[in-house]
């Protein structure tokens, strides 16, 4: 499967992504909504921030998941893992008031990452503001 994950521009987590400070996209949820239940490893991610064209793929390697959150346990995962989510230490308590009442969270790890030449997609069909597209193959979305 192919994943197309749109990112928040004034987080800059793309370029994070490309860089290696990001090894792990995390999706947290009030309910599960896509990807939940629909990636897996071996998946191909496609990021792109909102509003620009796809400039980086990764392979997924590993995918653990996370039902009935409590404060607590968002807490101890934002701790655990928000290193490798491309967290600093001080980043935590704000990302900590943004998920502290989601109930589901996704850890999406990352490998072979790389820059790929930019191109855009049609997001048609998958909602205006549907940040995660799952598909089949990338080619039936991309614009030529």
């Amino acid at each position: 499967m192919h994943h197309v994950a749109i990112m928040k521009k004034s987080w800059g987590l793309v370029s994070k992504i490309l860089s290696g400070e990001k090894t792990i996209e995390s999706r947290w949820y009030k309910n599960k909504s896509a990807p939940w239940g629909k990636i897996q490893t071996g998946d191909t991610v496609w990021f792109k921030n909102s509003g620009e064209p796809v400039t980086v793929r990764a392979i997924v390697s590993k995918v653990l998941t996370f039902e009935g959150l409590t404060q607590g346990k968002v807490r101890t995962l934002l701790e655990e893992y928000g290193g490798q989510d491309g967290l600093t230490k001080p980043d935590i308590p704000h990302y900590f008031e943004l998920f502290q009442d989601k109930k589901y969270c996704l850890l999406i790890f990352l490998e072979k990452t790389e820059k790929v030449a930019p191109f855009a997609v049609a997001k048609k069909g998958f909602g205006a503001m549907a940040a995660w597209l799952t598909l089949q193959d990338i080619k039936t979305i991309k614009v030529q």
